[in-house]
């Protein structure tokens, strides 16, 4: 039997991989791999252990940017598609444990210490009340944790795919250049990083500017390097998710605050690395 268990968080673009020890929480032997790169995800799992000259593990705890409480999972923003048979056959595996990726964020907010967050505007939280989670990356993740029986519980949400709602005149120009594109439009088509290059190329429209930047990093760079549209496209992207976080929290009625994960879009305003979580 192994003395390890494998952990994996799997996003659109990049899986990550580690090992825990039996009856520890200390992830060993980080990796990431980019998605791209694999047939399906039992080859990146296997790429993996061949890495670390690991024949295999018996347990595996999965997390998936993708809803989980089906019977083929067909993983949102990636080509891969498989059940949770055919995972932990094709691994044999003795454990299987699949969750969606920010059901495992709600959880983890527990584990997240005051030194690690940064309040934004005035007021207390309570306690005791719902937290949100929102985070953008390949896609934006929603989900949130609620009080129950002395407990906390985490919610499996799909909040990415709610629909954008304007408000103003250029965020209806935005909305109307992408319904021509993509038909309806979520909040995930702007929150994230494909939705920054939409967002960036529907707003030169706009504004009758032609674009010249080809992806999200070539926005982001040119933003700190002071190109101003790329700033006023950072700063309506911030605004968007403002907006978002704001509209999830009185949904949620999540006075506990929220915290955003990985914010890419924050690391402009400071010239730094993403800031990890912001609470407010």
């Amino acid at each position: 039997m192994s003395r390890y268990a494998l952990v994996a968080d799997i996003g659109g673009t990049n899986a990550r991989f580690a090992l825990v020890k039996e009856g520890q929480v200390q992830l060993e032997q980080v990796k990431t791999l980019a998605c791209a790169d694999y047939e399906n995800i039992d080859h990146a799992v296997n790429a993996y252990l061949k890495e670390l000259d690991i024949e295999h593990v018996d347990k595996a705890s999965i997390a998936l940017a993708c809803p989980v409480k089906v019977e083929q999972l067909r993983m949102t923003n990636n080509h891969w598609v498989f059940t949770r048979d055919q995972l932990s056959n094709a691994l044999n595996l003795k454990q299987l444990t699949l969750l969606n990726d920010f059901t495992a964020m709600a959880l983890g907010m527990l584990e997240v210490s005051d030194a690690d967050l940064i309040q934004i505007g005035g007021g207390e939280s309570d306690d005791d009340a719902p937290r949100l989670v929102v985070g953008p990356g390949t896609g934006l993740g929603v989900s949130a944790l609620v009080p129950f029986n002395g407990q906390w519980k985490a919610l499996a949400a799909e909040g990415g795919h709610v629909s954008f709602a304007p408000t103003d005149t250029a965020e209806a120009a935005v909305w109307a250049y992408l319904t021509q594109v993509f038909g309806r439009v979520s909040v995930e088509r702007i929150l994230s990083g494909q939705g920054l290059l939409s967002l960036y190329t529907a707003l030169a429209d706009f504004k009758q500017i032609t674009p010249v930047h080809r992806s999200p990093a070539d926005i982001s760079k040119a933003a700190l390097e002071g190109e101003v549209f790329s700033q006023e496209v950072l700063n309506r992207f911030c605004r968007i998710l403002g907006a978002v976080a704001g509209d999830a929290v009185l949904m949620m009625g999540a006075r506990g605050g929220f915290i955003s994960v990985a914010v890419f879009c924050l690391a402009w305003w400071t010239s730094s690395k993403p800031v990890l979580s912001v609470k407010v």
